[in-house]
């Protein structure tokens, strides 16, 4: 596994694990459910990628209390201290692997336990990245036949979107003002996953 992609992998069992000991195939389903980059996630990445993060002294593991049919007990894992410390580390980066398709997601799922400063260099760095995008989409706006220029405008109506999704945290972490319930109605844009439509 490529190291950038290594690194997003650890990054996101120590957060998982934050939040609770789990088991393997618990901590599949959750990367399945929840976290972009590692949906459909083999036990053959994974499980490499937990005896690593035990060898460095990042999660213990100890079998599972409950047996079950198999004749292999459960390994449950668990965050050590100094996992907590290497999340911590890793949280406060903000490069540009934080910007990307990939990066960014799961960023996102972890912006509860990273510091404000960071999350809005994070916020801010993606909006970047996608303005440049959408400048650059609108460059080529118009070649191509019927069905690769509604392609292009599709494209360049999602960038839109995330964008104003964007501005709505980027002002939320700035502390700007904002229409009053905008930020604490759980239905308002700023709190879907972009491209979501709320109901």
């Amino acid at each position: 596994m490529a190291a950038k992609r290594q690194q997003l992998l650890d990054f996101a069992v120590l957060g998982l694990l934050h939040e609770a000991p789990m088991h393997g195939y618990e901590v599949r389903k959750r990367l399945d459910l929840a976290i972009g980059p590692f949906r459909a996630l083999s036990f053959g990445t994974l499980y490499p990628a937990l005896r690593g993060l035990v060898a460095e002294g990042y999660l213990s593991e100890r079998a599972a209390a409950t047996p079950t049919t198999s004749r292999r007990p459960r390994i449950v894992y668990q965050l050590t201290p100094l996992g907590r410390e290497r999340f911590a580390e890793l949280a406060r980066g903000a490069d540009e692997a934080a910007y990307d398709d990939e990066g960014f997601a799961l960023r996102v799922a972890f912006f509860s336990r990273t510091e404000g400063s960071v999350r809005l260099r994070i916020l801010e760095g993606r909006r970047a990245r996608l303005e440049e995008r959408l400048a650059t989409l609108r460059e080529e706006h118009g070649s191509g036949d019927t069905w690769s220029r509604l392609l292009t405008r599709h494209t360049e109506e999602s960038l839109q979107r995330d964008l104003r999704w964007l501005a709505d945290l980027i002002a939320a972490e700035r502390g700007s003002p904002v229409h009053p319930g905008t930020l604490t109605d759980p239905s308002h844009p700023a709190f879907q996953a972009p491209g979501r439509a709320t109901t």
